[in-house]
């Protein structure tokens, strides 16, 4: 029997680790929703949201897999990010789960990465640290 990954299993990786695996090669997949793209992401990334805001709340993508199938191979090198962490490794146990092999949780996400100065332009950075509800 196959064993099921759990948080456990999530490799993380810091946010200058993570820069140096993308511009060797490796893929940024952004699980945010794409309100939370649009407002401010890495260059390359492809998203696709791991929940989605509804009047109920978040509600996970229930065509999640598919879609990052339509797109990574289970063999390529992903690096897994959200806004703060939580969503991405969430997203990593399903991936790993259904095969994928070399998966890296962005440990902080998003808001990591703009702290550590990793940003596209500075008006984006500012409108998403004050849209981001995690943010003062």
């Amino acid at each position: 029997m196959d064993s099921i990954n759990s948080n456990e299993d999530v490799s993380n990786v810091d946010v200058i680790s993570a820069k140096v695996l993308i511009s060797s090669g490796h893929t940024y997949l952004d699980v945010r929703t794409v309100e939370e793209y649009n407002r401010g992401h890495i260059d390359n990334a492809i998203n696709i949201p791991y929940m989605f805001l509804t009047d109920e709340g978040r509600v996970k993508n229930p065509d999640f897999l598919d879609q990052v199938s339509s797109v990574c191979q289970k063999e390529d090198h992903l690096i897994v990010g959200c806004n703060s962490g939580g969503r991405g490794r969430k997203a990593c146990v399903d991936l790993l789960n259904a095969g994928y092999k070399d998966l890296r949780n962005l440990a902080g996400g998003y808001s990591a990465w703009v702290d550590n100065e990793f940003k596209g332009d500075e008006a984006a950075v500012q409108q998403f640290k004050t849209a981001c509800k995690f943010r003062p």
